[in-house]
């Protein structure tokens, strides 16, 4: 948070837990490809899979580099600029475009939630898996007038550190992978 001539800025990323996860689930699920390629001789070849994994990897790191800006006028969400504007929705909101959050169920019976606006054209889906969420959300709160007592992040914490553990015994189960894969060529 900085403080620039009686204006507050604040910044919000994508949580480190949720970012460090899915970077290594990603790696995870990939890394042991091309080396399986090479052991099976398969009619991929490994290059063309390590170029394709790397490509991934810059995508999933783009769509972990999200940021929430929240200062006096708006609702910001947007990417660094490395990442063409194309690839990921950028938008804002100012406060008073805001009508209301409008709760919605996942496919998998989870909540999230939408700003809705005056005009009800459009609908914004609220930032869930940032790190400072809370606060975020008692910022929305303060300049827009709406309760968001009920508001709650999509996943919890202890849910990220179960599926950061299973990862981890994951890599551990494709270093052998790829030690096996290694020792038949």
């Amino acid at each position: 948070m900085t403080d620039n001539q009686s204006s507050t800025i604040n910044i919000f990323s994508i949580s480190p837990l949720i970012r460090i996860t899915l970077l290594l689930l990603y790696a995870a699920l990939t890394i042991p490809l091309p080396f399986l390629a090479e052991a099976t001789a398969a009619q991929v070849p490994s290059n063309f899979l390590s170029v394709g994994i790397g490509l991934g990897a810059i995508v999933v790191y783009a769509a972990l580099s999200q940021q929430v800006i929240l200062d006096e006028e708006k609702i910001q969400v947007t990417y660094p600029s490395w990442i063409p504007k194309f690839f990921y929705q950028r938008w804002f909101l100012n406060w008073n475009q805001i009508a209301g959050l409008k709760m919605r169920t996942t496919g998998q019976g989870g909540l999230v939630y939408y700003f809705i606006t005056v005009e009800r054209d459009k609908a914004y889906l609220l930032p869930m898996r940032i790190a400072g969420f809370a606060k975020m959300v008692t910022i929305v709160e303060e300049k827009t007038g709406i309760d968001t007592t009920d508001v709650r992040p999509l996943a919890q914490p202890w849910m990220y550190l179960i599926l950061l553990g299973f990862t981890l015994v994951l890599l551990l189960i494709d270093f052998w992978t790829i030690s096996t894969a290694s020792s038949l060529l």
